[in-house]
């Protein structure tokens, strides 16, 4: 790739090219997790490090892998940094590593950090490789976090709890309750409340999208009809 278009890449990782809400990929760990916001950020974090460490690695050598092994190499370079990673929450978010779980380490397996390893990373330069996994994950991220508020107002009335498990205990007080005495609303927090938020998600980009679109057309009719 000669000429490499890094507007384009921002554009797709943070739009037009979504990984959750285009490529629809990602979605086992979006819906489990994503019962308040913190949670959500946490494993955004964790696939963004996993996502920009090996796919840097992976356009770094990608001149020296024979195409016949390259997705072992893949994998192999994907499951040390999440090995890495795993071991780095374990010690220092012990429990907010408890409470995403078994989908730290199934970020192997994510086919955001395989698929933009093959279809970008082992295609393009490093600067392009790591601006393109940058913008991936904040695009991957925004989606968890915007899911995780939606779910977390919804079923507990409140914003940011359990911060404290990412940002120490000073971050204890950072807990918004937007609803005082909220009895609560049990559907937001289970699996199908996950759904329904990512379709409304989904809706309002295609409705964003779609204006977009006509406001394009718009303006193209202006400038074709004569003064």
């Amino acid at each position: 790739m000669t000429n490499i278009d890094y507007k384009k890449i921002i554009k797709d990782g943070l739009w037009d090219n979504n990984p959750a809400l285009i490529q629809m990929l990602g979605l086992c760990p979006l819906m489990a997790v994503t019962t308040n916001v913190i949670n959500g950020f946490g494993l955004g974090v964790a696939t963004l490090i996993t996502l920009v460490a090996s796919n840097f690695a992976v356009s770094m050598v990608r001149d020296y892998i024979l195409p016949e092994i390259r997705i072992p190499v893949f994998v192999l370079i994907i499951a040390s940094n999440v090995t890495a990673i795993e071991l780095l929450m374990q010690a220092y978010f012990h429990e907010l590593y408890g409470i995403l779980g078994i989908f730290i380490p199934l970020i192997v397996t994510n086919c955001i950090i395989i698929g933009r390893a093959e279809a970008f990373a082992s295609k393009n330069n490093v600067v392009a490789s790591w601006l393109d996994d940058v913008m991936m994950s904040i695009g991957f991220m925004a989606v968890l976090v915007i899911l995780g508020g939606m779910r977390e107002l919804i079923s507990n009335g409140t914003l940011l709890d359990q911060a404290h498990l990412m940002f120490g205990e000073a971050a204890k007080s950072w807990k918004i309750t937007v609803v005082n005495d909220y009895r609560g609303f049990l559907f937001a927090a289970l699996p199908p409340g996950a759904f329904m938020g990512l379709g409304f998600i989904l809706a309002f980009k295609n409705y964003v999208d779609q204006k977009r679109e006509e406001a394009h057309q718009l303006r193209a009719r202006a400038v074709r009809v004569p003064s």
